[in-house]
């Protein structure tokens, strides 16, 4: 075939834009169940701690690793106490060596004395209520106050009375809940614990493992944030990759995400040496991603450690059992029988219905890491004897590669594993691989943004600062691409997904947002991948097959009764609109159709939703169109544009059928 860039490079040498005539045929085509959009969450960013994990308080249980030592970061005296960290004869937990002493020195007087916590680079504090505990060690008669209150001025929000169980050699939690009286006006706060030394025996107490919650998504306990959860639930999800990402392979083989670490009381949860420069708490486990895949009701491939590491570390074939092991182990705890060893512990922890599981993936870019030792190793013996134990266990379970085709020196993927390909790109190199997968065999997307800004490569210096416009639009075009063939690329997923203002690794994300929740920012991109998800297609129809400067996909929804056209405008040269008619075979005259177009509303194809001063430069537009006498909807697209032609028609099937995933027998 002729070579789609190539195609792609002459196209933008036009100097005029004739009209675009699509003929879809009413039959035939692919059946998909329905294409799957979605996302890869990992904790990147503070993207779960400090992020869609609700936790509040930052350092809650002065946890640490070889790379991040115990500190007190986030943590100062009030009234001039002593703050300690100290490692008792008998601590909280085995996991949870470390607490911090509060004790009263000589400048503070009479006065209560405690510690304080600045969150996440801020709390924000509404007039709703927090639920909250602490651990205290150490006799004291009396009570605690817990506040929220302003760190720069006098101002306290909300506080409350803590009546003290507190004893001299045990371990005590006490449990609140605290309803400000008002707003704040910024996320310049705190969260306060305070006490009377002169009720304590020993003049001082240790605390640990110290948490505060706003309200959660879905009232969850231990749960997500709110606002960060509904503007991803607003993109029409049906699909959950996690729990990464280089997360899942630890910096060493001594520090991989161990699921089972992240499973039981918070109390038991050692935390996690991340990958991204900074401890995390292992209070987003195993068990609150698969309630997060549950409330959203979406669909999940989870990450199973095989036994490489981000210093290159192999896990020789001798000893490879044991990570085998651990895998099936893993499957068995989310999907398992109560009857079984791991479903038991998952009944135990709250959730005796087994969870849905039908996609594993077996490591993460097992292509990149240790190259090529990392790679040979895994096509030699580390993913062939994965595929034969899962395959021995689970007959209905698709197994997913870590890598693509393309990747690394190729890959044969073997039958009937699917690939996972992960495209980087500018805006024009995503626009070059739209047809990247018409003759490939099956792969699912696992990450993909537009990173980079036209004309850039590398990793140094010129990433894009957010998601721009343009960017966004060659995204839409990849999707088209993988959509239409929607047969063996059953599912795409949007990485990174989120971004901590305060703190960031990586900047191009799909959402953005800080401890101040005015600051929750819908990307560029995000309103493209919402468009597109909330009107899937469960069967690819034919349809004449002429793309640049608009690529499309068209089909139908037999579970909604509706027949859908999906398409984009690149590049028409002289900012010239396309005229395009849509013909769906059968259609008759007056048949009435919405048409959703997105298009920026500046001038620069570089523009970008701003989190600092809340401009959305993303221009929204739906009007009803009504097909013309011969059964035809027209209607004009400009450049760089992305819309979503949608029609209800009673003669498209409406025969229920499966969401999962689906690929080519």
């Amino acid at each position: 075939m002729v070579s789609f860039k190539t195609a792609f490079v002459a196209a933008i040498q036009l100097a005029a834009v004739t009209a675009l005539d699509i003929s879809v045929e009413s039959s035939g085509g692919n059946y998909t169940g329905g294409y799957h959009y979605g996302f890869l969450h990992e904790d990147i960013n503070n993207s779960g701690d400090g992020g869609i994990y609700a936790e509040l308080v930052r350092n809650r249980a002065f946890q640490y690793s070889d790379s991040y030592p115990v500190s007190l970061d986030g943590w100062r005296s009030i009234n001039s106490a002593n703050l300690t960290l100290n490692r008792l004869a008998e601590p909280l937990s085995d996991v949870l060596p470390v607490s911090v002493n509060v004790k009263a020195s000589k400048k503070s007087g009479k006065r209560r004395v405690g510690i304080q916590n600045e969150g996440y680079w801020g709390i924000d504090v509404k007039r709703h209520t927090y639920t909250g505990s602490f651990w205290v060690r150490g006799a004291y008669k009396g009570y605690f106050t817990a506040e929220l209150r302003s760190n720069f001025t006098s101002d306290v929000f909300g506080s409350v009375k803590v009546k003290s169980h507190a004893k001299a050699n045990d371990w005590v939690e006490h449990e609140f809940e605290l309803l400000p009286t008002k707003n704040a006006p910024s996320s310049n706060n705190t969260f306060a614990i305070t006490f009377d030394p002169k009720g304590a025996s020993s003049g001082s107490l240790d605390f640990n493992l110290i948490s505060l919650f706003p309200p959660t998504y879905k009232n969850r306990k231990n749960g997500l944030r709110k606002d960060i959860a509904e503007a991803l639930e607003e993109l029409h999800p049906s699909i959950l990759r996690f729990p990464g990402g280089n997360m899942l392979e630890g910096l060493t083989h001594s520090s991989y995400w161990n699921w089972k670490d992240s499973l039981g009381p918070l109390r038991t949860r050692p935390g996690f040496e991340g990958v991204w420069n900074y401890q995390q708490t292992h209070g987003l486990g195993l068990l609150e991603y698969l309630y997060w895949a549950e409330d959203m009701g979406l669909d999940i491939v989870i990450g199973i450690y095989a036994g490489l590491s981000l210093d290159g570390e192999v896990t020789p074939e001798a000893d490879f059992q044991a990570i085998i092991d651990e895998g099936l182990d893993e499957i068995e705890f989310i999907r398992g029988s109560v009857d079984t060893k791991w479903g038991a512990v998952r009944a135990e922890l709250g959730h005796p219905e087994p969870f849905a599981l039908n996609y594993v993936e077996i490591g993460n870019e097992d292509w990149l890491a240790g190259y090529p030792g990392g790679w040979s190793s895994y096509k030699a013996y580390r993913l062939p004897l994965f595929v034969e134990a899962i395959n021995n266990a689970y007959d209905d379970i698709t197994i997913i590669a870590s890598g693509a085709t393309t990747d690394g020196d190729g890959f044969d993927i073997p039958t009937p594993v699917i690939g996972d390909y992960h495209p980087y790109r500018s805006a024009d190199a995503l626009v070059e691989e739209f047809d990247r997968f018409d003759n490939d065999v099956g792969h699912i997307v696992g990450e993909v943004a537009a990173t980079h800004p036209n004309g850039g490569s590398g990793w140094n210096g010129d990433l894009m600062p957010f998601p721009v416009w343009i960017g966004a639009v060659g995204e839409s075009i990849s999707l088209i691409g993988y959509e239409r063939n929607a047969d063996h690329v059953p599912g795409t997923f949007y990485a990174p997904v989120l971004r901590n203002m305060n703190k960031w690794q990586w900047a191009v994300t799909i959402l953005q947002f800080a401890a101040d929740t005015a600051m929750t920012t819908r990307s560029t991109s995000w309103y493209v991948w919402e468009l597109f998800a909330k009107y899937p297609i469960t069967r690819v129809l034919p349809a004449t097959a002429e793309f640049d400067p608009v690529f499309y996909v068209a089909g139908s929804n037999e579970d909604l009764g509706t027949l859908v056209w999906k398409g984009a405008v690149y590049n028409t040269t002289n900012n010239a609109a396309v005229p395009i008619t849509v013909a769906f075979e059968g259609v008759e005259a007056g048949t009435k159709a919405e048409l959703t177009v997105l298009t920026n509303n500046g001038e620069d194809d570089y523009a970008y939703n701003d989190p600092h001063t809340g401009v959305n430069v993303v221009d929204s537009t739906t009007t009803v169109l009504e097909a013309n006498d011969d059964g035809v909807f027209e209607f004009e697209l400009p450049e760089l544009s992305v819309a979503v032609l949608a029609a209800t028609v009673e003669s498209v099937t409406k025969a229920r059928r499966s969401r999962g995933l689906r690929i080519a027998e």
